[in-house]
């Protein structure tokens, strides 16, 4: 049986947490009712005992300064989460729950090359193409233990999981723990992912909405 792992995801920009939507970066809303991230971790961890959060300074992603005081005041308020965090080109922060996203949208061959631990995050942009150096789509000697398959354009936008992308992945590449981000909308697609054999996936807006809820979540086999 597999065991599907749910991680939340928080997008920070100029202090709050916003509404991710399609990869429009600059069009990004705060989270209503409360956009504090404090807040939003506090209402997931009700949800679910999570033990991975992924974080997104997207400041930092698009060159517009970056939240690094908060997020490391959030890392460690939370010292027994692991945040894996997406800040466009790795931070230095010592600290031991912090594991740093290296997408392929920002960073080459010879910055994974420096990191012995990292999440390597596979990124197809609004046009659903892949950004970046194109070695690092298809050469899994540089690909860390899990990988994101990251499809921005299905992002906040209810339109699905892009399966048929997941499902060449994981066949090309059965060895590798795929992570799942971008378009979950309800149960029906966390079971179908399941399905699949993907063993994590990126949640925002179905948790921010309430489509998927503790009771979705207690129906999985999850951790």
């Amino acid at each position: 049986m597999v065991i599907m792992r749910l991680i939340p995801v928080i997008d920070l920009k100029d202090g709050v947490v916003v509404h991710a939507r399609r990869g429009q970066r600059d069009a990004y809303l705060p989270l209503s009712p409360t956009a504090d991230v404090f807040a939003v971790i506090d209402q997931f961890l009700q949800l679910y005992e999570f033990y991975i959060i992924y974080l997104a300074d997207l400041n930092a992603i698009m060159q517009q300064g970056n939240n690094s005081v908060l997020i490391e005041t959030v890392l460690r308020h939370y010292p027994n989460i692991e945040f894996w965090l997406d800040s466009g080109f790795p931070v230095s922060l010592d600290l031991p729950n912090y594991l740093p996203v290296l997408g392929s949208e920002c960073c080459d061959i010879a910055t994974l090359a420096r990191f012995g631990r990292f999440v390597l995050s596979l990124d197809f942009s609004a046009q659903n193409q892949p950004l970046g150096d194109q070695r690092l789509f298809t050469d899994n000697g540089l690909w860390s233990k899990q990988v994101i398959i990251m499809t921005l354009a299905r992002v906040g936008s209810g339109l699905g999981v892009d399966m048929e992308k997941l499902l060449f992945y994981l066949t090309q590449f059965p060895e590798t723990e795929f992570v799942a981000a971008g378009g979950v909308r309800h149960m029906e697609d966390l079971q179908q992912l399941k399905n699949l054999g993907v063993q994590y996936v990126l949640l925002a807006s179905a948790l921010h909405a309430g489509t998927i809820g503790k009771a979705e979540i207690d129906r999985l086999a999850v951790k």
